[in-house]
């Protein structure tokens, strides 16, 4: 004897990818992994490789800042190392938070040094990682596990 079929909804018709969400979920996830990747690739090498390697328009801004070259190898090795840690689950939200507040010293610099030629710059970047960062928080569990701070 067969079984009756129960008649099949829309909510049942509708893919759900894996356990964890819709394939809403899973775009938003998509996008979010997406910007992380366009930022860190931004970081790494259009915002730092000119700093690390001296170009001259770099070494014209740092000198103008007064800070020299320690001081544009030292925020060029922060915004590399803040590039590749977007891409490290356990460190993507640290790591916008951190690259936030050197977009706010850099907005800070750029009105009071520079008169205020590029400062939306700064304050556009910051948009994106503070929803990286927000996004990502529940990663800073994992790493207060790993460095011994909190079970």
């Amino acid at each position: 004897m067969s079984q009756p079929t129960a008649p099949v909804t829309a909510a049942a018709r509708r893919p759900v990818i894996a356990e964890s969400g819709t394939t809403r979920g899973r775009r938003a996830r998509i996008a979010l992994r997406t910007l992380q990747v366009v930022l860190a690739l931004f970081y790494a090498f259009a915002s730092s490789l000119p700093k690390l390697i001296a170009h001259p328009s770099a070494v014209d801004s740092f000198d103008k800042m007064g800070w020299g070259s320690t001081g544009m190898y030292v925020i060029g090795a922060l915004e590399l190392a803040g590039g590749i840690a977007l891409l490290i689950p356990v460190l993507q939200s640290v790591a916008a938070v951190a690259l936030s507040g050197l977009m706010v010293g850099a907005f800070i610099v750029q009105l009071t040094v520079f008169d205020g030629e590029n400062a939306a710059t700064p304050l556009i970047l910051i948009v994106p990682l503070v929803l990286i960062a927000w996004a990502r928080r529940r990663h800073n569990a994992d790493l207060l596990r790993l460095v011994g701070l909190r079970a």
